[in-house]
């Protein structure tokens, strides 16, 4: 066995490998950019150095560095995690060439796997079922076009070397097609450097299911089962569990027996995902097809872990230092069921735009031991810490384990319930919307979920105004009476001596201005109206920092965090923000007139649709930005006429800068 490895990246994947290498007594090297110099992934291993700049380009992606660090610290072997080196044949042969284990399968299996359309050639002499398309080298965007017409729309187009939802586009009919097309080709360069691209049917009513495989260099293979990963959003991955709800024993074996014949036939070594398009036919039928292989660690590699109750890292290492798998097939059991929801840094409400910012808050659910745990949570960042531009935006992996499909669920709600980030917009609440909805919860699962459940996921609000005002004004009430020291003449708060004193408050809640009214009785007792609710207003708090507050008959258990003005709220039912407004704070503020577009995010400008002079509709396109590894649309807020483009494509811009001016 290894005595020091390096890992050859960061966050999460770097802390979750360095985990299981100490619990082995392997000692760990970590490499990081100026952005990571202090993150958590540096502090969870034994030795740490540092490779470039902030932009994986100028660190995470420069492998001579690495192969100098590694050579430097005497490790043995390099783990390249997910992303960034990890499915890279020539980084895997310099390792290979240094005398350094690659953690991996060999440069040859990356190779044959890393082109979408050469590794379904693969598949079709392995027996190993695919979808109708197109996979050929000819990449003339008038054959493409009629290759698309060719198979029947709706089509999908795919980045040969693509990966993580990059480069990939649904195109529902002919007229959309070059466009489309250019868009995928403009965004695989940039993300691979290869604009190849291959034409496939799009599956109607699609399951995503993957199968787990490893092999070693033995020769012998195994498959540790299947996790249904069909709750996507931008063809990226939300919610993943394991086994596939509705999966037969017949079908399991099926798609397991095709995953390893597909691993044999290119020698695989190591751990990979085998994925499948799964197409329901009825209640029960399904058929399955070729998708991809991702030569690597699956960021969900945690369910399957969940439900095995092995460490898959340790298999990992255990097969690159020579060891033989260390289970047979008929050895492999599933334990009860597992789900993992992916927490990032985004707006759901806004086409789940990524999110920068500093965490001020970031509280978890207890974790229970690593396995067979029933809440477990891999991150790699703390309160305090920035969630950057330039990496990926999930923030942690919260993973839930249960004796039944049924019973994770409610754990998972409960855990995310008790998840509390303030600093940075998350999905943390979508993600307890899909939870809730009758498709999720009744396992009627396919790639649509999101987009046939969008009425009861999307512009949600779960607390309502009452409640967030009355929590806003409690921890202000509060406050001021922890300020005043005891002392009635110090305090804030209308109190007097005798009547009744009235105090108005105003608030942004939801984009639209509210005012509340709270009436200090002669008594000591509160009395508060917001809106058409009124009635008396109980506080009271626990040792534990949590609000205890009773108002419009009922009584609420919430957790309330203060930023500046705004009140973050977070309760059983969900979490919810609101503004209180200081009227003399703002005096003589003004605000500018619409016909500014801004970055909604630090990025760089890849492209403009318009030009000076143009008159444009609102919710057209005007410009293309790419950031946080994806592309993002800006368009009109209304209508208007261009009358001026600030930058120019290849410009990087900060958050809020000015890109083009509208007269409105």
């Amino acid at each position: 066995m290894f005595k020091k490895i390096l890992i050859a990246n960061r966050g999460e994947i770097a802390c979750r490998v360095a985990s299981t290498a100490r619990r082995m007594a392997i000692r760990t090297v970590a490499v990081y950019s100026d952005a990571d110099a202090h993150a958590n992934h540096v502090r969870a291993c034994d030795e740490s150095v540092y490779l470039g700049g902030s932009a994986p380009k100028d660190s995470y992606l420069r492998w001579e560095k690495i192969l100098e660090a590694a050579k430097a610290t005497g490790a043995e072997a390099v783990h390249p995690g997910y992303g960034f080196l990890s499915e890279n044949e020539e980084f895997a042969q310099a390792c290979a060439d240094a005398g350094l284990v690659f953690i991996g399968p060999p440069p040859s299996a990356i190779k044959a796997m890393g082109l979408k359309a050469e590794s379904k050639q693969l598949m079709e002499k392995a027996r190993v079922p695919l979808v109708p398309g197109y996979h050929g080298s000819d990449q003339d965007p008038a054959l493409l076009q009629r290759e698309a017409d060719r198979i029947g729309y709706p089509v999908l187009i795919k980045a040969s070397a693509g990966g993580g939802g990059k480069g990939m586009r649904v195109v529902e009919k002919a007229a959309d097609f070059a466009a489309a097309l250019a868009s995928c080709q403009r965004e695989a360069i940039n993300s691979f450097g290869d604009d190849a691209v291959l034409i496939e049917k799009y599956v109607q009513r699609p399951r995503h299911i993957e199968i787990q495989v490893f092999g070693d260099t033995q020769g012998n293979y195994v498959y540790l089962f299947e996790r249904d990963c069909s709750v996507q959003r931008r063809h990226q991955k939300v919610l993943e569990e394991a086994p596939a709800p509705g999966m037969t024993e017949a079908m399991r074996r099926q798609m397991g027996e095709a995953a390893v014949a597909a691993a044999r036939a290119v020698n695989y070594v190591g751990a990979g995902t085998v994925e499948f398009i799964v197409e329901q036919r009825g209640d029960a039928e399904m058929n399955f097809f070729f998708m991809e292989m991702n030569t690597r660690l699956q960021v969900e590699h945690p369910v399957t872990e969940a439900i095995t109750g092995l460490d898959l890292v340790e298999w990992q290492l255990r097969v690159a230092s020579g060891e033989a798998l260390p289970l047979k097939q008929e050895q492999l059991q599933i334990h009860g069921h597992a789900i993992e929801a992916r927490i990032c840094a985004e707006n759901p409400d806004n086409n789940f735009l990524p999110a920068t910012g500093t965490l001020r808050v970031y509280r978890k659910p207890q974790a229970t031991a690593f396995q067979r745990s029933r809440v477990r949570i891999d991150d790699g960042v703390r309160e305090g810490g920035v969630i950057s531009p330039f990496y990926d935006s999930m923030i942690a992996k919260l993973i839930v384990h249960g004796a039944t499909r049924e019973e994770a669920l409610a754990r998972l709600d409960l855990a995310l319930a008790q998840t509390h980030i303030v600093g940075v917009a998350t999905n943390v609440q979508f993600l307890r919307g899909i939870l809730r909805t009758d498709s999720f919860a009744n396992a009627k699962l396919d790639t649509a979920l999101i987009e046939r459940e969008r009425a009861v996921l999307f512009d949600q609000e779960p607390l309502g105004l009452p409640l967030a005002a009355a929590a806003s004004i409690a921890r202000t009430l509060l406050a001021e009476a922890a300020s005043a020291n005891g002392d009635p003449f110090s305090r804030r708060d209308g109190w007097q001596s005798h009547g009744v004193a009235t105090r108005p408050f105003e608030f942004e809640f939801r984009g639209e201005l509210k005012s509340a009214t709270l009436r200090y009785l002669h008594d000591g007792a509160l009395w508060l109206q917001v809106g058409d609710v009124a009635g008396p207003l109980v506080i009271g708090s626990f040792p534990s920092g949590e609000l205890e507050l009773q108002f419009n008959g009922q009584r609420h258990t919430l957790d309330v965090y203060q930023d500046e003005d705004t009140a973050y709220v977070f309760g059983a039912a969900g979490a919810t923000r609101i503004l209180a407004i200081d009227r003399l704070a703002h005096a003589g503020e003004t605000h500018a007139e619409g016909g500014r577009l801004t970055a909604p995010m630090p990025g760089k400008v890849v492209s403009f649709a318009v030009k000076a002079g143009d008159k444009v509709s609102r919710g057209q396109p005007l410009a293309v930005m790419e950031a946080m590894k994806m592309e993002h649309t800006i368009a009109a807020p209304a209508d208007g006429t261009v009358e001026e483009l600030l930058y120019v494509p290849g410009d990087q811009v900060a958050e809020g800068a000015e890109l083009l001016r509208i007269a409105v």
